[in-house]
């Protein structure tokens, strides 16, 4: 299932939350829609890829690390070895013009668009919660910056726990995570120890593999916000290194922008310029481990601080702050980036009726909109 997801997420981070919670949530109805907004809200405070974390918090819901494991292959390795091959055969090829990706481009307004009126219904339906959205999604466009999102978001929740709290709040059931809390403290052990002691070690082992391996480490850890946010700390550890040149950088990331899954496999890209396919995976589990060892160290603490109802009258405050960034992201960067003609908003509006209406998998839509805005760069 992450496999068919992974094959077929175009849009970004944003786009992948409405992805998730079509398949997730809607279809296979393997959590409830506050679940699915609880692990959103979690992921948007730890660093690293938010989409790529909900999909492994839901892989270890049904199969625990293993099952943590198989989901984050499945999203995350359809793009990485694409971007591995576009590294070899496609290094200097330039898809920015190409009708196809700009179809994909506009179905992501679509998938968002989609995201946010079914989370804005469940997570802000009266009048109290949909002001928090709106005045949240009114500050993030004007105030654009990840760490204004993670302050927004706390004070959402801080407003939550002392002026929603009187509310009835129902029953929350159990995430179902069976990771215990002691393997949850190896796994933040583990994530510090790395952060401090790869920096140190490279000092005294000087090995290039131990140093694009720290590189990739860090920027995975510190990164706030996910998504494109990560290219200009990308482009500091291997540009002025030596490791890539500005022009192999901006190849990739043209590259990047043609396949589906996190943007954070644009890593294995780098690390195969550099090193070849043992570079790019090295590059590519050293940009995901950090985020892989967080999810496993706050799942089990979360499961149980998210269902005591004072901390459930924070989230409630969370979760529409949530919503506000996701309708603030809809219109930038996910409309402005994508829409720019008639014929762009026709293919919108067109993808949107697609899947609100006519119920049609996001797959589907996906490559509709591929081949529209292909006919459409050849004029047909």
């Amino acid at each position: 299932m992450s496999t068919k997801l992974g094959l077929t997420s175009f849009g970004g981070p944003i786009a992948h939350l409405g992805y998730f919670r079509d398949e997730y949530v809607k279809r296979r109805k393997w959590l409830d829609e506050k679940s699915y907004a609880d692990l959103v809200a979690l992921c948007q405070f730890l660093p690293g890829p938010a989409s790529s974390q909900i999909g492994i918090s839901i892989g270890m819901m049904r199969g625990g690390l293993l099952g943590g494991i198989a989901s984050w292959c499945g999203f995350t390795l359809p793009s990485a070895l694409a971007l591995m091959i576009f590294a070899y055969v496609l290094n200097n090829y330039d898809v920015g013009n190409a009708g196809w990706l700009h179809g994909l481009m506009i179905v992501a307004v679509a998938v968002v668009a989609q995201a946010v009126w079914g989370m804005a219904r469940t997570l802000a339906p009266d009048r109290t919660r949909g002001t928090i959205a709106i005045l949240t999604a009114i500050i993030t466009l004007l105030w654009s910056s990840a760490y204004g999102q993670l302050i927004l978001i706390a004070v959402a929740g801080l407003f939550g726990r002392f002026f929603l709290a009187k509310s009835e709040i129902p029953e929350t059931p159990q995430l179902g995570i069976s990771i215990s809390r002691r393997a949850a403290v190896v796994a933040w052990s583990l994530f510090f120890g790395l952060l401090i002691g790869l920096p140190l070690l490279r000092q005294v082992v000087h090995s290039h593999f131990l140093a694009v391996f720290d590189s990739f480490f860090r920027v995975g850890s510190l990164v706030f916000g996910g998504g494109h946010v990560v290219l200009p700390l990308l482009q500091s550890e291997v540009v002025p290194t030596g490791w890539l040149t500005d022009s192999q950088f901006l190849a990739g990331y043209g590259a990047a922008q043609a396949v589906p899954g996190p943007l954070f496999t644009f890593s294995a890209y780098l690390g195969t310029v550099m090193n070849g396919w043992l570079g790019g995976f090295i590059a590519l589990i050293a940009m995901f481990l950090p985020s892989f060892l967080l999810v496993t160290g706050s799942l089990p603490f979360w499961d149980v601080i998210r269902r005591r109802p004072n901390f459930q009258s924070i989230l409630k405050g969370i979760n529409a702050a949530v919503v506000g960034i996701l309708l603030a992201a809809l219109y930038n960067p996910v409309w402005t980036s994508a829409v720019h003609t008639p014929l762009d908003f026709c293919l919108a509006i067109a993808a949107f009726g697609l899947l609100m209406l006519w119920k049609l998998p996001p797959w589907v839509v996906v490559l509709f909109s591929a081949a529209w805005g292909a006919l459409i760069s050849l004029n047909i």
